[in-house]
Parts: C-alpha cells; structure tokens; sequence
C-alpha cells in the first residue's frame, strides 16, 4: 500500500504540468495573434505542424524511458532532469523577440517545438510511472484521482491568477508583451519546485524490465482495449482542447470584456479567468467523485455516462443568450461540464494502466 506522501507526490507532478498546460491550452493563440502579432491562419498551421511532430516524439520518449536504469528508477529521473528545462522553455514561449514577420515566425516555431518536446520529456515517464508504483487496479485509480485532483488545483492557481499577474505587470509600467512573459516566469518558477518535490516524494515500487521493441509493438498493436481507450482519449482531448482554446476569444469578442452578473445587490465581472477558474474547481469536485462512483458502476461504464453527458450538455450551451440570465445559465452549465470532465480525466489514466 502506497503512502499518502507518495500520493500527494505522484499529483505535485501534474499540478506542475497543468498549470503550463492550461496557460498554453487557453491563453496561447490569444497570445500569438493578439500580442505575439502572428494571424489566426500562422498560428493554427504551426500548432498543427507541432502536433504532428508530438506523434514522433511521444513514442520515441517512451521507447527511451522504458529502456532507462538508474538508481531513482526508469521513469522517476526524468522529473528531475527535465525540470529546468520545462521551466525555461515555458518563459521562451511567451517572450515577443524584436524581430520581423518571418524572423518572429521562426521564433514561435521553434519555442513552440522546443516546448512540447521538453514537455514530451517529462510527461510521458511521468504517465509511466503510475504503472510502476502499484500493482493494484484500484490504488491505480487512487493514484490517478490524486493526481488529477492535484492538476485540476494547480490549473485554477494558474488561470485564476494569469489576468491579475499581467495586469499587475502592465500597472507598473510593463509592455503587454513584458508583462505577459513576467507572468510567465512566476508560474515556471512554481512549477520548477512542484516537479522538484514530486521526485523527491515518490517512489517505483515494481520493477518493470523492458522488453524488445519489436515484441512491444507486435503486443500494442494486438491490444484491442489500447485502441479503443485511445480512440475515447483522443475524442476527449478533442473536447478540452477545442473548448479551451476558445474560451479567451469568446469573453473578448461575444461576451466582451466588461461583462457583468447581476445577482440582486451583487455585482461581479464575468470574464474568461472566472469562467476557467470555475470549471476548475468542478473539475476536482469530478476527480473526488470518480472513484466511489467508478467502484459502484464500474470504470468503463461511469466514463460512457460521463461522456454522453459532456455532450447534451454542451449542445445545451450553444443556445445560452448573451444576457444576465444567460451568464449565469453559462456558469450553471459549465459547473456541470467540468464535473463530468473531472470524472473522465482520472478514468482514462487508469484504464491505460490496466490495459
């Protein structure tokens, strides 16, 4: 049986990665066409080009980790290794060189590649190591809720506090280019100690030999459950992203940026960190409840009605109007997406661990 600092470890790693995750996710492509100065057509080529290159360097990372011997382990060293560099190339990509078109261009290329090849280097051992810290499918589960609840915290640390940290940038006298990479070096630097403290906390438990490549790719590539799992992940991810990268253009431009909710007396902004930050808060709500849920029903079956409902639901909020009634509508339904949202993310982890 795992310890709970082991737990606590295991998710400090993935608070670490979501925080980044989120930022580039939502506030990204804002970036690149309204700061950065690149058009909407250049910035969805290069993320395109980046992903098809994620289909290389993935397989490859995890070809390198499994064949990986040191004292720590085989997965564990990397969160060590990797740490600085996550950070820095983190500040990179949010930093607006005075450069031309193309020489600005070139720059996002290759800060952006730089990025998801060094985030490639620290995730995919870091999604391995679930398989070598327990044997047991339901501690798996366990592990897993920890660490998406601890992803889910640190993403509502970094939307909550992305706008107030460039604005505070901006107040005392920074560009809107300084203080976006100034609010950038603040989340790399927590995210640098975060993945310092989840080496130091955890632990590889199973010995894990690795087998030849061949014979793993012959195993994969006959591992019905794998494809199906990856077919549903790939749908998932397909939801969050498309969802995500949207939200800062939508408050911009059809919400607008001095939205309101009236609530009686009660006044507040309504703008996209609120709206993020929400979901956020849902989304650990979902992770806590996964797991009573998912022993009851099963795993298989709690991710299909979790599914089925991010889907009604999110048909649902295309007809919300751009009112007050309609804003609280939108914070109603995007409580509930994002505990259904919560509940998928940990199952998907620890199926892949079982399959």
């Amino acid at each position: 049986m795992a310890s709970l600092k082991e737990k606590i470890g295991y998710g400090f790693g993935d608070m670490s990665s979501s925080m980044f995750w989120k930022i580039f996710s939502y506030y990204l492509p804002i970036f690149y066409s309204d700061v950065f100065g690149l058009s909407l057509g250049a910035t969805a080529t290069l993320m395109l080009v980046t992903r098809i290159w994620d289909t290389v360097s993935d397989p490859m990372m995890g070809v390198i980790a499994d064949r990986t011997h040191t004292r720590w382990g085989k997965y564990r060293p990397y969160l060590l290794f990797f740490a600085a560099p996550f950070a820095i190339s983190g500040v990179l990509l949010f930093t607006t060189p005075d450069l031309g078109e193309t020489g600005k261009l070139v720059w996002a290329y290759v800060t952006y590649i730089l990025m998801m090849t060094v985030y490639t280097g620290i995730n995919v051992p870091y999604g391995s190591m679930l398989g070598v810290m327990t044997n047991d499918s339901d501690e798996k589960t366990v592990f897993s809720s920890f660490r998406m609840f601890f992803a889910y915290a640190g993403s509502f640390i970094a939307l909550f506090a992305w706008e107030p940290l460039c604005n505070l940038f901006k107040q005392q006298g920074g560009t809107e280019s300084s203080a976006w990479q100034s609010a950038m070096i603040v989340i790399a630097v927590f995210c640098f100690l975060l993945f310092l403290l989840s080496f130091k906390l955890t632990k590889e438990h199973v010995k894990a030999e690795a087998t030849a490549l061949g014979s793993d790719l012959s195993s994969l590539v006959r591992n019905a459950p794998w494809w199906l799992l990856t077919v549903a992940a790939l749908c998932t991810n397909l939801f969050n992203t498309v969802r995500g990268a949207t939200v800062a253009y939508y408050f911009k431009y059809y919400i607008g940026e001095n939205a309101s909710i009236e609530l009686g007396a009660i006044s507040f902004l309504f703008f996209a960190g609120l709206f993020l930050a929400v979901g956020e808060v849902c989304n650990m709500i979902g992770v806590v409840v996964a797991v009573p849920v998912s022993r009851r029903l099963g795993k298989r079956k709690t991710f299909g009605l979790a599914g089925v409902l991010l889907a009604v639901l999110s048909i649902a909020f295309f007809f919300v109007p751009c009112t007050n009634a309609g804003f609280i509508l939108m914070l109603l339904l995007q409580i509930l997406i994002s505990i259904c949202t919560g509940i998928v993310s940990p199952l998907v982890w620890s199926m892949y661990a079982d399959v």
